[in-house]
């Protein structure tokens, strides 16, 4: 039982390096490089990107087909 589950951990941690999948890893790229900002919610006229903080929303002004509400605001 050791020997398995040993064989496991050994897997585990060989896979996400890379090393045996040809894995290159994960790319983060903040809102900044997206050319967002980050708001609690997208105003009328933005759209959603991506999660800034885990809470807030990456928007983005749209330059087409932007509804008439985000003249009001």
């Amino acid at each position: 039982m050791s020997l398995c589950l040993s064989g496991l951990l050994f897997f585990l941690m060989i896979l996400p390096s890379g090393k045996m999948v040809g894995n290159r890893g994960v790319v983060v790229r903040t809102c900044t490089q997206l050319d967002g900002l980050c708001f609690l919610g997208c105003r009328p006229g933005w759209t959603w990107i991506a999660f800034c903080h885990n809470i807030l929303s990456c928007c983005k002004k749209m330059k087409k087909f932007i509804p008439p509400q985000a003249n009001a605001v």
